[in-house]
């Protein structure tokens, strides 16, 4: 069975409880192809600090669960 991720490479982020960590970057993705195994994603943060944070939406724990929500990057020329 396949994860399905919630995040990839250069997403940006916030955390909806933290908001003194700043927008962060997605800056590495690690994936298991393992029954069990998990989704991670490692995100660097305004504040310096780089964060781990579970990737896959079936896991309780994902990162969308915690609080990290993608930062839409909205274009009126892109319509």
């Amino acid at each position: 069975m396949r994860a399905r991720t919630y995040l990839k490479i250069g997403d940006r982020v916030r955390h909806l409880n933290y908001a003194y960590w700043g927008v962060g970057e997605v800056i590495e993705e690690k994936n298991s192809y393992l029954t069990g195994g998990l989704c991670l994603v490692r995100i660097l943060f305004e504040d310096g600090v780089e964060r781990s944070f579970i990737n896959n939406l079936d896991h309780e724990m994902c990162c969308y669960y915690m609080g990290i929500r993608l930062i839409e990057e909205f274009s009126i020329w892109e319509m």
